[in-house]
């Protein structure tokens, strides 16, 4: 669920560093919302990342 629709950003995995330096996985989420926006021209529910949102790529209803 957490991936953008309009520019594809998604879940990427990286290392959780602690204070000793011992190393863990970790997921790095983008700020996805749902809103309801303008698609081929009908009114659907998408998941949009916030980037896509303030840049104006996302036409909302």
């Amino acid at each position: 669920m957490a991936k953008c629709e309009f520019c594809g950003k998604g879940v990427v995995f990286g290392n959780k560093v602690s204070h000793s330096h011992r190393r863990s996985n970790r997921a790095y989420k983008p700020n996805v919302r749902r809103v309801k926006a303008v698609v081929e021209g009908t009114v659907k529910h998408v998941y949009v990342c916030t980037s896509c949102l303030r840049s104006g790529k996302v036409n909302r209803a």
